[in-house]
């Protein structure tokens, strides 16, 4: 037992220490290797727009906990000093002397305290459905959060197959450069061999087209470090780190796409802009409900506690006679509260409904836009995976002509140029079919994209 467990913490280390060798780069710099899943979920990690859907949820909640507290008791609280004048029962007792001289000297001091407690009991709706409108805002916040992730994944998907279309690219255009130097050899051999095939202005056409290849290769190696820039800006990573992309091919998936009909249904399930809206609109309704309760009273109950204290005065203790300065009381009593205005809250609710009606013509553009941005996504696939069978068609009838055309020219019976033609056309179709397969993927991403799944994997 001791010894499997020696041997388990020493095997821990060793994979740890291996892990990071492999990472570690130059001192303080690193260079990760990640798959299309990992930069997915890196980016969703790291992305300031996530920050800010969460900053915005945080907004909402902070609503719905503003509109409930509006249920709870209110507490109003007062305290005062400051100086008085003395007062004494005998100036008011058994008369009351409506000529009494008033004397700095006379002056004292006092303090108060006043409390009022208000709880609310019957508002006709305003505080309800402004908690409802805050409910259905953190379901829109959450929406939209969802909504940015979608699109933070097509847009890594994007640069990640990016990176993949510029390999193959420098592939096929490598694969391109072998048949130039092999066909300069050859020719060179045969005219060596004053051969009556070989004609020195083959050279410069092969040099020529040698030329405009490595032009091509440059172009591809510029894209494939434009497109790994940009996904390492997507995932947010620091200068000290690089990042290399899994090395995986391109190639066409082989899976059955289902029903168009089927993915619009699904979108119009998952699709996060349809939830917005439907929150959107749940919210805006109760919004307009609470500006039309605006138009009743609240009612409430409300506890009331009052005390002031001063040094040089006599306590009245009359009913009718009330100190400001010494006294103490409460109650409690029920109130109602009324405000009227001519138009104002008219104008909130009208300003409430303009906003619903904004969202009702939303959910109208949404509910023919989705289905055709699915449509047209379902339509590139199968475009693309057509062209992908096309092309490879092409670029292999392309190989076999290149084949015979150099079989003849080996002979002494066929021209040159045959041969690159063939070889041209077979770069381009074979440049056309991963590009076809690139189509495919990104089609496929903007279908997933459409429907709304979840943004980790698909």
């Amino acid at each position: 037992m001791r010894l499997n467990l020696c041997f388990l913490v020493v095997t821990t280390i060793i994979t740890v220490f291996s892990v990071n060798c492999t990472l570690a780069g130059s001192p303080g710099h690193t260079t990760l290797e990640m798959d299309l899943d990992g930069c997915i979920r890196t980016a969703l990690q790291s992305a300031p727009e996530i920050g800010e859907a969460n900053a915005d949820i945080d907004l909402s909640s902070s609503k719905l906990n503003q509109a409930k507290s509006y249920s709870y008791p209110q507490i109003d609280a007062m305290a005062l000093f400051g100086p008085a004048p003395t007062a004494k029962q005998q100036d008011i007792s058994p008369v009351i002397n409506t000529s009494k001289n008033f004397s700095i000297r006379d002056m004292t001091w006092f303090t108060s305290s006043d409390l009022l407690i208000t709880q609310p009991l019957w508002t006709f709706g305003k505080i309800f459905e402004n908690m409802k409108a805050a409910t259905h805002g953190i379901e829109v916040a959450k929406a939209r959060k969802q909504q940015k992730g979608n699109e933070i994944v097509l847009e890594v998907k994007k640069y990640y197959y990016g990176v993949l279309l510029a390999r193959e690219m420098q592939n096929v255009l490598a694969e391109l450069q072998l048949y130039m130097i092999q066909g300069k050899e050859k020719i060179q051999q045969l005219i060596q061999n004053e051969s009556a095939s070989g004609d020195p202005m083959d050279l410069f056409k092969i040099d020529a087209y040698s030329g405009e290849i490595n032009k091509f290769m440059e172009e591809a190696v510029k894209g494939e470090q434009l497109a790994t820039a940009a996904l390492k800006a997507r995932l947010v990573l620091a200068d000290n780190v690089d990042i290399v992309v899994a090395s995986e091919r391109l190639y066409l998936p082989e899976e059955n796409l289902t029903d168009m009909s089927g993915f619009i249904g699904k979108a119009r399930l998952q699709r996060p802009e349809f939830r917005q809206l439907s929150e959107g609109i749940a919210a805006r309704t109760a919004l307009v409900e609470a500006a039309r309760a605006n138009y009743y009273p609240d009612i409430f109950l409300a506890g009331m506690l009052s005390w002031a204290y001063a040094g040089n005065r006599d306590r009245i203790k009359n009913p009718y006679i009330s100190d400001n300065f010494k006294h103490g009381y409460g109650g409690v009593a029920l109130g109602i509260k009324w405000h009227l205005d001519f138009g104002i809250t008219a104008a909130k609710v009208s300003s409430e409904q303009a906003q619903l009606n904004r969202l009702d013509s939303t959910r109208q553009y949404a509910d023919s836009y989705i289905p055709l941005q699915v449509k047209k996504a379902w339509l590139d696939m199968q475009e693309a995976r057509k062209n992908v069978t096309i092309t490879k068609n092409a670029f292999n009838s392309a190989k076999k002509w290149g084949t015979a055309a150099l079989a003849n020219f080996d002979f002494g019976v066929g021209n040159p140029r045959d041969v690159f033609d063939a070889i041209g056309v077979y770069g381009k179709m074979k440049a056309a079919y991963y590009q076809s397969i690139f189509d495919f993927y990104m089609a496929r991403a903007n279908l997933v994209y459409a429907v709304g799944d979840n943004p980790v994997t698909e």
